[in-house]
């Protein structure tokens, strides 16, 4: 079963955010990954992003996550009038994220094509021609 699970973009607030967050729904964090945590040659953290949130995730009932990331400053400040939120979707397979991704992305723009990522799963974003932000992800073994 495919499962689609809210991401949400913050201004450097995502982890106070997110404690609130776990006060009101309980549980636990299933992951907590800072920008200095990915930091290498190829991907310079300014110090000044170093414990900002790359990725935060929270389960939330059965099968839902909810989950965020800090915008570092170099990315620019994220307008919170406007959609703030990447709708993450979850699949079963390669192909199912293969076909997801590329239905839902024709028309819009790219950012990360389809690829295997350095955290395991099989990761793809764009924003699609209506202007809505989705990651497609499959991990093997969940």
């Amino acid at each position: 079963m495919t499962t689609i699970n809210p991401w949400i973009n913050f201004n450097g607030n995502a982890e106070e955010a997110f404690v609130f967050y776990r006060s009101v729904f309980g549980g636990e964090f299933t992951k907590v990954m800072r920008f200095k945590d990915m930091a290498s040659p190829e991907f310079p953290v300014a110090e000044k992003d170093e414990n900002k949130l790359m990725l935060i995730s929270l389960p939330i009932g059965k099968s839902n996550v909810l989950m965020a990331n800090d915008v570092p400053e170099f990315m620019g400040r994220v307008n919170e009038n406007e959609n703030r939120s990447k709708i993450s979707v979850s699949t079963e397979s390669k192909e199912e994220a293969d076909k997801l991704f590329n239905g839902l992305s024709a028309g819009g723009k790219v950012e990360v094509p389809m690829v295997d990522s350095s955290w395991g799963s099989y990761f793809g974003m764009f924003r699609d021609k209506y202007g809505i932000e989705w990651v497609i992800e499959f991990s093997p073994g969940k």
